[in-house]
């Protein structure tokens, strides 16, 4: 059960995301990319720097040479490049999306009538000469910055470039030629991103639940806290009914597995979540676990002790993680004071650091215990008392 839990609610997690996100666009042309042949339009694709720009940015050169044969002489026409990655085969084929509006593909471009993050590339050729426009040299005609483009998996890539000549007159293509380029990506692509969001929602899970069977009790508050998250992080309002029901199973499942006395490696899950989740997710999942040791009123030793090893592991700012724990869990829920969870001094500190910190505290609390709320004052008072033990223990 231990090592089944978290694959079972990704699954989940992912399938109700599936069925509410619009699926990747598939190209289902099984073509061999076209020999240079002159009487037809052929493109290419280089990797290479734009150095007017500052700082120099990496773009795909993207050119092209052979013939456009337009409707008529002088005829106004434009430029249409999109791309697919087809590492995975033709037949699987993935767009490659675009970070900034003015490269995505519009509404009337698409067969839902919707705005797309699909990346599609526009410009203004102009007027053709002749007819038949021959280009005996490769011409470049876009540039394409890849700090525009999200692929769809980090990693090596096959994509597909396909450029299209349209008539500006009536919209149809007139030319057409496409290229494929293997680029290595060192960044999260669009897919990966997508997964790694539904990976961190059902990694939360068992997170919350470890905090919450810390202390060998399940209380029915934390439970439903939990099981409510899960609900409300993912929007239901599109997923199936039968998934929905699996869903709510694997969480009972879930219950019975912590009180059954089992446990998670809550280090392993942490080490993953830093790899995969943003800062701001790990604050989410960090904020959940907190007001998990809250619902039952009184946060036990054992619960406050694993909540300071996630804030170490998920490797948040200790400074902002006191200041949440101020404002969900204060010390007066706390079963055991603990400074230095509450105050931030620590043994290895030395007595200096320790004066420095302490003293911080202070200007912070002592700065609240005029305010008009009588909670803050009270909780005010208290943490002076403490910084005032702490002073003996740790600066003499």
């Amino acid at each position: 059960m231990g090592e089944a839990l978290v694959p079972t609610l990704f699954r989940l997690v992912s399938r109700i995301s599936s069925a509410i996100l619009p699926g990747a666009v598939s190209n289902q042309d099984t073509e061999q990319a076209p020999q240079l042949d002159m009487e037809v339009l052929n493109c290419r694709v280089e990797l290479t720097k734009q150095e007017k720009e500052n700082p120099i940015s990496d773009v795909f050169a993207v050119k092209i040479c052979g013939s456009i044969h337009a409707p008529d002489d002088t005829h106004y026409t434009s430029l249409k490049i999109s791309i697919m990655d087809i590492t995975g085969g033709v037949s699987e084929a993935t767009p490659v999306h675009a970070r900034i509006k003015q490269w995505q593909m519009p509404a009337h471009h698409t067969s839902g009538g919707q705005d797309s993050p699909v990346f599609c590339y526009n410009a203004e050729i102009g007027k053709l000469p002749q007819q038949t426009t021959i280009l005996s040299d490769w011409t470049t005609v876009a540039q394409l910055h890849l700090e525009w483009l999200i692929f769809p998996r980090k990693g090596k890539r096959n994509l597909q470039f396909h450029t299209s000549i349209l008539s500006r007159e009536s919209g149809k293509e007139i030319a057409y030629a496409k290229c494929n380029f293997t680029y290595e990506n060192t960044e999260f692509g669009h897919i990966d991103l997508q997964e790694n969001i539904s990976r961190t929602k059902a990694l939360a899970v068992p997170l919350a639940f470890a905090v919450s069977a810390a202390d060998r009790k399940l209380h029915r508050r934390e439970i439903d806290l939990i099981k409510n998250w899960t609900r409300s992080s993912i929007d239901l309002s599109k997923a199936p009914d039968e998934v929905m029901r699996e869903l709510d199973r694997a969480l009972d499942k879930t219950v019975a597995f912590f009180r059954d006395g089992n446990q998670v490696n809550v280090h392993k899950i942490c080490k993953e979540l830093v790899g995969i989740a943003s800062l701001a997710q790990r604050y989410d999942i960090l904020e959940l676990c907190l007001y998990v040791a809250q619902a039952d009123g009184l946060a036990a030793v054992e619960e406050l002790a694993i909540l300071k090893n996630l804030a170490n592991w998920l490797e948040v700012d200790a400074d902002r993680f006191r200041s949440m724990m101020e404002k969900i869990l204060p010390a007066s829920m706390h079963e055991v004071k603990d400074t230095e969870v509450i105050l931030g001094v620590t043994s290895d500190m030395d007595k200096e650091k320790s004066r420095r910190q302490l003293n911080k505290e202070y200007i912070k609390w002592h700065s609240r215990v005029t305010n008009s709320d009588p909670q803050i004052r009270a909780q005010a008072d208290q943490m002076l008392m403490m910084i005032a033990d702490a002073r003996s223990q740790y600066v003499g």
